[in-house]
């Protein structure tokens, strides 16, 4: 099952830098690859997040652009820039991308930064990070704050992704905020849409031809049987 929780949880005081440093040496104990967590002199720490891709609709990339290259990141390239044509595609579903992060920063930034990696030029409010968590055969989804401090909470649940792992989705919100979207966007979403109607009425005729077809084959048999 999959439940998503919408009520806010209460945060505790801020840990002491002696308190952090405790919980990064537990942290760093159980983790079974390079993927360490290292504290800073000045109280802050770095390390890594992993997380899903799991879209539903399709994004908008630029048309025509290579995929980004060692040198434009170091460069800091913006590619999206450098066009103005604009296409919609699929990422992958289930996508993971790893991300080194500080604990400063925050869930709008990792958002950002994730939809600069995949050059999507859709408005960051479109989508949300969640946490994911499993218990007692649940899997519960929590959508994370804009400002909430996703490396801490990494920190605390510790590196096993079935604790908490983190996932990023559409902003759901309830209603569908359709001024958001641009042209381009909302008549590939109808494009989308009346495809999926056509398949899904194909899908239902097909159904009732085969319990027309089996049933007309069941009254042939029965006029022929005597009595």
């Amino acid at each position: 099952q999959n439940v998503t929780q919408t009520l806010e949880e209460e945060k505790p005081e801020p840990p002491t830098v002696q308190e952090i440093k405790q919980k990064i040496e537990k942290y760093n104990a159980k983790v079974t690859n390079c993927l360490l967590m290292k504290l800073n002199d000045d109280g802050t720490y770095t390390g890594f997040i992993k997380v899903h891709l799991k879209l539903r609709r399709p994004v908008t990339v630029p048309a025509g652009i290579r995929p980004q290259s060692i040198y434009d990141a170091l460069k800091e390239v913006n590619l999206a820039e450098m066009t103005d044509k604009r296409t919609s595609f699929y990422l992958p579903l289930d996508a993971i991308k790893q991300l080194h992060i500080s604990s400063t920063t925050t869930v709008s930034e990792v958002i950002q930064g994730l939809l600069k990696k995949f050059m999507v030029v859709d408005n960051p409010q479109k989508f949300a990070l969640f946490k994911e968590m499993r218990k007692d055969g649940q899997v519960l989804f929590q959508k994370l704050p804009l400002t909430e401090y996703p490396l801490y909470l990494r920190l605390l649940a510790g590196p096993d992704t079935d604790a908490l792992s983190f996932v990023l989705k559409e902003n759901e919100t309830g209603e569908v905020e359709w001024d958001a979207f641009s042209i381009p966007e909302l008549q590939n979403f109808l494009m989308i849409l009346d495809k999926e109607e056509k398949d899904k009425i194909q899908q239902v005729h097909k159904k009732y031809e085969r319990f027309k077809q089996r049933l007309q084959q069941t009254l042939k048999e029965a006029r022929g049987k005597p009595g």
